[in-house]
């Protein structure tokens, strides 16, 4: 039979391990979003270069630079959202963590009384 104590760790470490799969989701996203707007840069300025006008305002600037950069902006909000969620879900990793030491120091110390008193028992009885 499982001591509650043990349940907390679990839970505890299920906890800790569910943040951190999180961390490592939203760093996947971001590296995903960075490699994706890279991609649509070198895209815009290709377009530009080709056509030989930079200028946003110009009436004949390249459709598909225009298109693109709205898609590189906003891939660039996505991320940038992403990066406090991100912020958001390390600190609620960093409690998760804090609260799984306490419970296996719980548990370690409730470990330690159980044996003592084993001992103590033994010694005298």
């Amino acid at each position: 039979m499982m001591k509650p104590r043990e349940n907390l760790v679990r839970l505890k470490q299920f906890q800790v391990n569910e943040k951190r799969r999180r961390m490592a989701q939203l760093d996947a996203m971001v590296a995903e979003f960075d490699r994706m707007a890279g991609e649509l840069e070198a895209q815009i300025m290709s377009e530009e270069a080709k056509a030989g006008i930079t200028d946003l305002n110009h009436f004949a600037y390249p459709t598909f630079a225009k298109a693109a950069r709205l898609r590189r902006d906003n891939l660039r909000n996505s991320q940038a959202e992403l990066t406090q969620q991100r912020e958001s879900a390390q600190a609620e990793l960093t409690e998760a963590e804090a609260e799984l030491a306490k419970a296996e120091a719980l548990e370690n110390r409730d470990g330690r009384n159980r044996t003592d008193t084993v001992a103590t028992r033994a010694m005298t009885g």
